[in-house]
């Protein structure tokens, strides 16, 4: 295509951007995004400037990407989001013809009143078809999410009292031979590791059985692949194609509620895989009983199988998976006291967890700047007055007071003595971590101190972690009971 006829679509694609995302979304992470002239009629290629930032586009926005630019070119097939420096690959978007798409607003009008966004998958390894290829058969459509997601692997996953019986459910039916309980129905709240576990049930399924049809995709898209099928009046094929899985992987459930026709459809999809002694992982944001709108039959064939939560994770946890992630970059430091920050106070879910420590490293790339934690605590602003639950000096001091058995006075007497003297420090050290107040604002609460001696006790108990279990202990028991 002409260069100009791409940057015409290019300024169309980003002004629809800015509107549905919003100012700041934008600006921190669409803007960026430039157009690369391409000779290729068929292909879009787009650049950002680091590598944490492609990551999260195409993660957020590769799926629309693609929809914007097919709306305005119908020639593209592929969207290409790079980095402008050296780095992975390209994901490569490969788009259905206009065959393949049936109209959504017609095809919810028959089937059921109101549809879930369009999403199409993701295969870095597919290449696009010639377009003098005729479109290809329903049945052979490519399912959401093949490949399974690399970095979603058993070993890659952080277990801990809160997830450890979902984990190991899901290892035991990821195992070759006869299957043991099936179907696995794993819930929690958003971003808590379903899918994850999800997809590493893949990855081990097909190490074993190389040749084994694994099928991943979420509700929304088992609904909208059910009413292209009928649509197209080849309802043979989607249940041919679904029904003939040695694994079948059905995320968020909570997403068919209320659809009648999906619904009778599923039932019957999940009944052939039990009954042909299949392999089925369903997911959902609460537990079956919990899911209204969805049919009685239903909630008792999972009842079959095992249920399992994940619980929120505690601090612990999350210190622990800001760990892991950072074991695979190595080249990459951040210092303890950004990591306790993030952990102490990102605890709605894994993926805001990980996506704050992504901003940090990014914007740290993008500036130039070190990390500390002055610039995590400018960086995340927004983001942690959102998470942070509000606690006073007056709480922690309770609280702490409580813990080591002394009394309120002790927390602003002169008294030097140890026993008194280290729960005081501690008592800082949590106003310092868990408040918004400034150095010489904890210092007057705690007798009129002055501002030197509360860097003094943030810097010992951040010392002392490091080599006094107990201190440790104490400090993480405190802050645990402090978020509530």
């Amino acid at each position: 295509m002409h260069a100009s006829e791409a940057e015409k679509a290019w300024d169309r694609v980003r002004s629809s951007l800015r509107e549905s995302a919003g100012a700041r979304l934008f600006e921190q992470w669409l803007k960026p995004i430039e157009l690369i002239p391409s000779d290729d009629e068929e292909s879009i290629r787009l650049a950002l400037p680091s590598a944490f930032m492609t990551n999260w586009v195409r993660n957020h926005y590769a799926d629309r990407l693609a929809l914007e630019f097919r709306q305005i070119l119908p020639q593209v097939r592929t969207v290409q989001i790079e980095t402008r420096r050296p780095g992975p690959k390209p994901v490569l978007l490969v788009m259905p013809t206009p065959a393949e798409i049936p109209d959504r607003t017609t095809a919810a009008a028959a089937v059921e009143p109101a549809q879930v966004p369009v999403k199409f998958g993701v295969d870095p390894s597919l290449k696009p078809a010639p377009a003098a290829q005729p479109a290809p058969a329903y049945d052979t459509i490519i399912p959401e999410r093949p490949p399974l997601d690399p970095r979603y692997t058993f070993d890659r996953f952080v277990v801990d009292a809160s997830n450890k019986v979902a984990f190991n459910a899901a290892k035991v039916l990821a195992e070759p031979g006869p299957v043991r309980f099936s179907p696995l129905f794993l819930h929690s709240n958003t971003g808590q590791g379903k899918t994850h576990l999800m997809h590493a049930i893949g990855h081990t399924f097909l190490a074993a059985n190389p040749h084994a049809v694994v099928l991943c995709m979420s509700a929304e898209r088992f609904m909208y692949d059910f009413v292209a099928a009928m649509r197209a009046r080849d309802t043979h094929a989607f249940k041919r194609r679904l029904r003939g899985a040695d694994l079948l992987l059905i995320d968020d459930l909570q997403f068919i509620a209320g659809k009648d026709a999906t619904q009778e459809e599923f039932f019957h999809t999940i009944n052939e895989i039990m009954t042909a002694g299949k392999r089925l992982v369903i997911s959902a944001d609460r537990c079956p009983q919990a899911l209204e709108g969805v049919e009685s039959r239903i909630i008792s064939r999972m009842a079959v199988g095992l249920v399992a939560d994940i619980k929120a994770p505690d601090l612990l946890l999350r210190r622990t998976i800001l760990d892991r992630k950072l074991v695979d970059l190595p080249d990459l430091r951040v210092p303890t006291d950004v990591l306790d920050l993030i952990a102490s106070r990102i605890h709605a879910n894994i993926r805001e967890l990980e996506g704050a420590l992504n901003r940090v490293i990014a914007y740290a790339q993008l500036t130039g700047e070190t990390i500390d934690l002055e610039f995590a605590i400018a960086t995340l602003g927004e983001v942690l007055r959102g998470a942070q639950k509000r606690v006073t000096i007056d709480e922690i001091q309770k609280l702490v007071t409580a813990h080591f058995e002394l009394k309120p006075l002790d927390m602003i007497s002169a008294r030097r003595a140890r026993a008194v003297a280290r729960p005081r420090q501690i008592a800082m050290y949590l106003a310092k971590r868990l408040t918004t107040r400034s150095l010489p604002e904890i210092g007057r609460k705690f007798g009129g101190r002055d501002h030197s001696t509360v860097i003094h006790a943030v810097r010992k108990i951040t010392e002392l972690r490091d080599q006094d279990r107990d201190i440790d202990a104490a400090v993480r028991v405190l802050m645990r009971e402090l978020e509530g």
